[in-house]
């Protein structure tokens, strides 16, 4: 009797060594492959069409987004155009800096913001004030389909301001899609007292306005 049990705990104890092993050296289930990535371009068919004009080369589509954000005082823009320009995911991305807090320095931070959130949150201003914007130095560089154009520009509530009330340099990303130019995003800081535009981001004559 008990070689029986003998007999039959070692038949258990191989049964469950049979599967355990089975288990472990069965197939993995395979993992779901992830999703068949879209590009932003062509994730939206239904994206407003630029003007060949203004994205022809990398000076044409920054003369053309300086051009659609200036105008004068209730002067409506045209950001069906300035959609036109950029890639339907685009940023905006202005840098902020806080008041100085007590200490040696303050906080700075990027605001990022969407074409739309651009829009809602320069077009009351824009159009009150009056606003030209235009670029007085660019410096450029490429590889491939991507851009980099270092850009210097002043800003306005006319054109016949002797002066701008603002300076700073806007970091453009642009992509080359065959005989295209996007905008990818648009990263900015203001020129600031303590902080001015180096002179080799400056034009090397820079005439009174």
């Amino acid at each position: 009797m008990k070689h029986a049990r003998h007999i039959a705990a070692i038949a258990v104890l191989t049964l469950s060594t049979a599967a355990a092993f089975a288990q472990a050296t069965a197939a993995p289930i395979p993992t779901p492959a992830p999703p068949r990535l879209t590009g932003s371009i062509g994730g939206h068919p239904d994206w407003p069409k630029a003007k060949p004009e203004d994205v022809s080369s990398p000076e044409a589509i920054l003369n053309a987004v300086y051009s659609v954000i200036s105008g004068g005082k209730g002067e409506a823009r045209d950001w069906d155009r300035m959609r036109s320009l950029f890639i339907p995911d685009a940023r905006l991305i202005p840098s902020s800096s806080s008041p100085p807090a007590p200490g040696p320095a303050g906080h700075t931070d990027a605001i990022i913001l969407t074409i739309d959130g651009y829009i809602a949150r320069s077009n009351a201003r824009m159009t009150s004030d009056g606003f030209f914007e235009h670029s007085i130095h660019n410096e450029t560089q490429q590889f491939g389909n991507i851009v980099q154009v270092w850009s210097t520009y002043e800003s306005r509530h006319s054109p016949d301001d002797p002066k701008p009330f603002a300076r700073g340099i806007n970091s453009f990303q642009l992509l080359k899609d065959g005989d295209r130019y996007w905008v990818v995003n648009i990263f900015w800081d203001s020129e600031l007292p303590n902080k001015p535009i180096p002179t080799k981001y400056l034009p090397l004559v820079s005439q009174p306005r």
